[in-house]
Formats: C-alpha cells, structure tokens, sequence
C-alpha cells in the first residue's frame, strides 16, 4: 500500500468526521483528501514529476500535514526539513537530495530565500501564509493553490509501493546529515506494525507535540489517518500547561512523548493522578525512559499504559516494551515489534548469549532502502541477512538481551566509555543518577585522564528547587553503582544541548568540556 492511500481509504468511511486539530483549525477526512488532491494537481501541472524530491519547510500546522498528503499524490518524494534549520544547511539538503520544489511558511521565507539564493535546482515554491512575502513573487500562494477546483492527480502519477514516500535526513550528530530512503512498503510496514501494538482504531485522539519533520511525528500523521484517528497537532511542548488543557479539552486518547518531555512533565506541580480519564496510552521513543521516571509517569497517569520503544530513522521502530513489563523489567526497551525481527550479535555478525553486549540487528520490510547518494554508509548500515535475497540493518547501538529475549540499550558504539581496564555504559549511569530527586536532565561522557585514559563526568540539570552538590550526586552513584562507574568529576548546568527531535546531544558536550579545558 502506498502511504496517501492511508487517507483515501479513511475518507470513505469517515469523510465528515475530525481529522486534523491545529490552533482553530479543524479539518474533516474529506477537507483534508480535498485539499491535498487539489495541492497535487498544482504540483503536477507545475512539473513536478514521479520521483522528484520536494521539501516541506514548515513547523507542526495544518498545511504542513496537506503538505505530506499532496506531495505523495502526486508522485514526488517528501523531504520533511525542520523549521530550526538554518539557510545555509538548509541550501545544503536541497543541493543533496535535487528538490525540484519547496513548500513553506511565510514566517520561513528569510531562511529560505537565503537558502535559494545558494542552490538553482529548485524551480517550484509554494508558500502558506497571509500575504506572500518578498521575494517569491514567481512562487504560489499556498491558500489559492487548494483553493476552489476540485481538480486531483492522475492516479497514474503516483506509482506502486516499491517507489521513495520519504527522505528523511538524520539529526547529523555523527557529521553530515544522511538522507534515508523509505519507501511506500516499508513506511506502511512501520505504521501497520505501531498500530496493531498500540491497538489504535479510529476512536483515538492522537495529541503530537513532537516535530512532523521527524520520524517520530511524522509517523503520528501517517498512523492517524491510517486507522481514522483524530490528529491534534501542537508546535510543541514549550508551554507544557497549554497541551495539557488541550488534552482534556480534546480528550485526548494517546500522546508521544521523549526523554526530555518526561522529565518537564515530572517537574508539573500542577498535575494531579488521575487528571486526565481519557489517555489510554503514552509512548516514549528517542531513548530510553529512565526506570525512575517510568515509575513516577505511571503513577500520575494511572489509567495510561505506557510504551517504552526503541528506534530509529532507518526503520522507524525497532522494539516495544509490553506495559505490563514497564516496571518489572526497569530500562528495557522491549521486543522486537510485530512482523519483524531483533538479534544482538559479535563484531563478526554471530548471534551472542543472553546477558552479552554486542550491536542490535534489525530484520523486517520497515528497514530503510540505504542512505540517499551514499554508497558506503549504506553499505556499512545493511548488511547480509540470514538468507541470500535480504539486507538487514545493524544499528550502531550496543545491546544486551535477558534470559526471555527482552533487550536493553547499553549505549552507542562510539560513546561507550573505556575508563582503566573496563567499559562503562553511559546510560547505566545516567539511569543511576536520574533517580535521584531534584534531577531533571543528565549527560555522562568521558574526559581525558592521565591515570585512566578516560574518567567519567556527569554533567547534570537539577529542578528550580533542588540543593545538589558534585558530592551528593557521587555519594548516591556510590550507593547505587559498581566503584568502575561512579562520575569522578560533576558538573552543573541550566540546561543540555539537543537534537530537534529531543535528544541530548552527548557529543556536543564532551566538545564543549574539551574546547573549555583547552
């Protein structure tokens, strides 16, 4: 199935009902198949063809979603790029992946012609907003582009299940961003997998705060109009009192959240067990929940089950944690998700025994097609499967398994901390220190060490209330922690650098400790 069959199929049975809730904004199934028909037309008559690359410039609001739909119809490739990029990376993934066209906000349009005035091959802008800015006087209004014809895409432009649905460019925390290939058929491999686990139906009311131009986000779009879900669509989770209103206002049924989010939730003073009747569920992806705060989450939101999931752009979803398994087994991450499957195995691809780190192996018809235009990194990323006709993907990430199968993340491969003779997993400590109380966010790394080669530093955010110290949070590793992987140095800060999609970015740390020191 090709993913904008999501919404035509959902608009048969439930053309009239609420799709889409962004600010004032509410579309029904068929507002929305409208909108995006007549969207696709324009590209189509514009000369965007099957395969072309078109980039959506824009935050979480009601076009953006149109956007996705449109750009599918029509046979093009979406290429999702966050609305915190600047010009000259932003130049730069149109110059990679060629876009032929480019929808964006008028609130972007500064951005975006710096970013145009560096690259020629986009020939097509559509811009969504009151008035057109400057300097896209050639482009289109978004707003007459859907506007009054009932115009809608030769069937034939779209193409089969087999075609790119996406590019979706990773974070770049390892370097240059990589733009990886999903198709149609693994796209709704991924969803039809999420779904069956998260048993959504059409009564479900879906509020994602987390951005679309990730995979994360973007997945909540695609699986709401999959099942015909109501979708409530907020900029994100700045002013968390607002989403919480909305929630109840909207009587919301599942929200994903991140890390992060878990730990600003955590820090409300203002919620209350029980609040919020409706939430059947609350999913958590980027990493791993810290077992202090799965614990904490459950309790404020007693009637919510709650999914802990492993990840990653390449294949969306990898694992799930069964919520009944939440707090008996603390840290994991679960199972391999319906239909495909997980093993953990040496540097010479052989399956390892329970209790063993080595990296986690992913095998299913969600795992990526290889990186746009990059041979190699596809090449170390997919590898050969158990059978001669299939890729599977190696992740990058060490992990260990239990006796019954369900994985643990231990770490990156390349943030893993050789401190003396042993290795220590950044996350273990991490978790450690989280359970701490006042503690809102932490980054273990490693900093050079005449005696050890790399001694462990924790670099930790506390609560506006808390009254740490360096001492008190080593003294509570002592307590909890093996000797080979207490912090030796702590750091305080106001606050962690980030990913968009939420993550902290380790790296950036260690570079900013190390140019300190220098």
């Amino acid at each position: 199935m090709r993913v904008e069959h999501f919404l035509r199929n959902s608009v048969r049975t439930f053309r009239h009902k609420v799709a889409l809730v962004a600010g004032e904004t509410r579309l029904t199934f068929g507002d929305l198949d409208g909108a995006s028909d007549r969207l696709a037309a324009v590209l189509a008559d514009r000369g965007v063809a099957r395969g072309d690359r078109v980039v959506v410039f824009m935050d979480n609001c009601w076009e953006a979603v149109v956007a996705i739909f449109a750009v599918m119809k029509a046979g093009a490739v979406l290429c999702p790029i966050n609305p915190t990029t600047k010009a000259h990376k932003l130049a730069w993934l149109m110059d990679h992946c060629r876009a032929s066209a480019m929808i964006l906000q008028d609130r972007l349009a500064a951005s975006a012609k710096a970013a145009l005035a560096q690259t020629r091959r986009v020939k097509l802008t559509i811009v969504a907003g009151e008035v057109g800015p400057p300097g896209f006087e050639d482009g289109i209004r978004f707003d007459d582009a859907i506007a009054g014809s009932t115009a809608r895409p030769p069937e034939a432009l779209a193409g089969i299940d087999l075609d790119l649905a996406m590019l979706i460019y990773t974070s770049g925390s390892t370097g240059l961003p990589k733009g990886v290939m999903i198709t149609h058929q693994n796209a709704a491999a991924s969803a039809a997998s999420v779904i069956s686990y998260l048993h959504n139906t059409s009564d479900d009311v879906i509020l994602n705060a987390l951005p679309i131009s990730f995979s994360y986000g973007l997945y909540q779009v695609l699986m709401a109009a999959k099942v015909g879900a109501t979708l409530v669509l907020e900029k994100s989770f700045v002013f968390p009192q607002t989403i919480f209103e909305k929630m109840v206002a909207e009587r919301a049924t599942g929200i994903p959240i991140v890390p992060s989010i878990a730990s600003t939730i955590l820090q409300m003073k203002s919620l209350r067990s029980g609040a919020f009747p409706h939430l059947r569920y609350i999913t958590n992806a980027g990493s791993a929940l810290p077992p202090s705060h799965a614990e904490r989450l459950q309790a404020l939101f007693p009637g919510a089950r709650i999914y802990s999931m492993y990840g990653m752009t390449e294949c969306h979803r990898g694992t799930w944690l069964p919520p009944e398994q939440l707090l008996a087994r603390p840290g994991s991450v679960g199972i391999a998700i319906p239909d495909t499957e997980t093993c953990v195995v040496d540097d010479k691809g052989s399956e390892v025994a329970p209790g063993v780190v080595g990296e986690l192996v992913i095998r299913g018809a969600h795992v990526m097609k290889g990186y746009w235009e990059d041979p190699a990194a596809t090449d170390s990323a997919l590898r050969p499967g158990p059978y001669a006709w299939e890729k599977v993907l190696y992740t990058g990430d060490l992990f260990r398994s239990d006796e019954e199968g369900y994985l643990y993340f231990v770490a990156r491969k390349d943030d893993v901390i050789k401190t003396g003779a042993v290795k220590v997993s950044p996350k273990e400590v991490e978790n450690a220190i989280y359970a701490l109380p006042g503690v809102v966010e932490v980054a273990v790394i490693g900093v050079p060490d005449p005696f050890l080669g790399m001694a462990i530093k924790a670099v930790v955010v506390v609560g506006p209330n808390a009254d740490l110290t360096p001492r008190d949070v080593i003294d509570h590793c002592v307590r909890n922690l093996e000797d080979f992987m207490v912090p030796k140095f702590v750091e305080f800060r106001d606050g962690l650098p980030k990913t968009e999609s939420g993550k902290i970015r380790h790296r950036q740390v260690a570079s900013e400790i190390s140019e300190t020191q220098a």
